[in-house]
This record gives C-alpha cells, sequence and structure tokens, in this order.
C-alpha cells in the first residue's frame, strides 16, 4: 500500500507536472498511478509486474531514446537490480541533464541482528523460529549495499547524503508500526535503515 509519506516525499523532489517521469521497480503501479493522476507522464517498468498498467522489463533493457524523461523515481528498487552497475548506466542515458533522481532505499549495510530480531518479534508465530544472524546474513548477500548504488550512480547523477529513517515497518509488518520504529531509532534501540536521496543528472 502506498504511504502517503512516500508519495509527499516523492512530489516534494519532482519538477511540476506534467514532466516524464520513469519509475524503476513499480510493483502493482500504485504509485505510477497516483503520479498519473496528479498530471504527470509516467512510464512505469518493473521486470516482476503485478500490473498491466506496468511495463515487465528489467531497467538495463528499456527501450526508449536517450535523455527522454525529465526524472527518474525508484521507491525500493534499486538495491535489487541486476547489472547494477548497467541498469545504473541506462538510468543515466535515459534522464535529461538537469533532470532529477529520487531514490527511497534500504542501507542493508546497517541491518543488523538488533533490526532483525525485531522484524521477526513483530512478524509474530510464523516468524517465531526465525533466527536473527541468518536474516542478516542472507540481506547481506541478496541486497546491493547503499555505497555501491550509490558509486554506480555517481558518474551520472549528483546525489545529495541519505536522509535516514525508519524502513522495517514496510516489510509484512501489521499497520502501525512506523511510529514505534522511529521512537527506537532515536532512542538508539533500533538503526536508522531507510535512506531516501535526491540527486540531479548531471550535465552532459
Amino acid at each position: 500500500m502506498l504511504s502517503s509519506a512516500v508519495m509527499t516525499f516523492v512530489r516534494a523532489a519532482l519538477p511540476a507536472a506534467p514532466a516524464h517521469i520513469l519509475e524503476v521497480g513499480a510493483g502493482s503501479g500504485e504509485l505510477a498511478g497516483a503520479l498519473t493522476g496528479a498530471g504527470y507522464e509516467v512510464v512505469a517498468i518493473d521486470p516482476a509486474a503485478q500490473s498491466p498498467s506496468v511495463r515487465a522489463v528489467s531497467l538495463h533493457e528499456v527501450d526508449e531514446p536517450r535523455a527522454s524523461f525529465d526524472a527518474a523515481v525508484a521507491v525500493v528498487s534499486l538495491h535489487h537490480v541486476e547489472p547494477l552497475a548497467e541498469s545504473c548506466r541506462r538510468l543515466g542515458e535515459l534522464v535529461r541533464g538537469g533532470g532529477a533522481l529520487v531514490v527511497d532505499e534500504c542501507d542493508v549495510e546497517r541491518f543488523d541482528q538488533r533490526a532483525a530480531q525485531w522484524l521477526i518479534e513483530q512478524r509474530g508465530p510464523r516468524e517465531e523460529s526465525g533466527d536473527a544472524q541468518a536474516l542478516v546474513a542472507d540481506l547481506r548477500e541478496h541486497l546491493h549495499p547503499l555505497g555501491a548504488i550509490r558509486e554506480a550512480l555517481d558518474e551520472w547523477f549528483s546525489l545529495g547524503e541519505p536522509v535516514r529513517g525508519p524502513y522495517l515497518y514496510r516489510w509484512e509488518l501489521p499497520p502501525g508500526l512506523r511510529e514505534l520504529e522511529e521512537e527506537l531509532i532515536a532512542d538508539g534501540r533500533l538503526p536508522a535503515i531507510g535512506a531516501r536521496m535526491v540527486g540531479m543528472r548531471r550535465e552532459a
């Protein structure tokens, strides 16, 4: 479900509508639909597309003219893209000079045993036998670290520093846990693994 916080963050970073937007990792197309409703022209892509409105294509295989997008949005998606370097290169080719890049990510290197244990506990009985250490190792093995994502984007985009915040509440947990996660982060009892960044496509 698309949260109002995500929509607010994305809209604040985008140019005014109508603008031509590429959404990477669009899933069910909920964000793309909301942006379209706000007057944007959106091309939504996801190799595991869950909606007819989302193109079932990987980022590095997008067949659109160079510099054809005014901005790109990647919400919880770049840590999955393969191959990372080629995908980020294609993203740089697709966004025009001066165009915006809006990224909402997970910093998996900050995901530690405290975060894993809290996640297991909040998921309830279906995860009661979960192993926090194994979960940390599994995620770090399968997700691109934030540093690698930033490095792959750096040739093409000037990125601001990450704004840290909650993220665990988005992982199939009962509703209403964002505020609790924020409190635990503020108390130093959980790491802030969410990372939001806004960048600009470097001029050619």
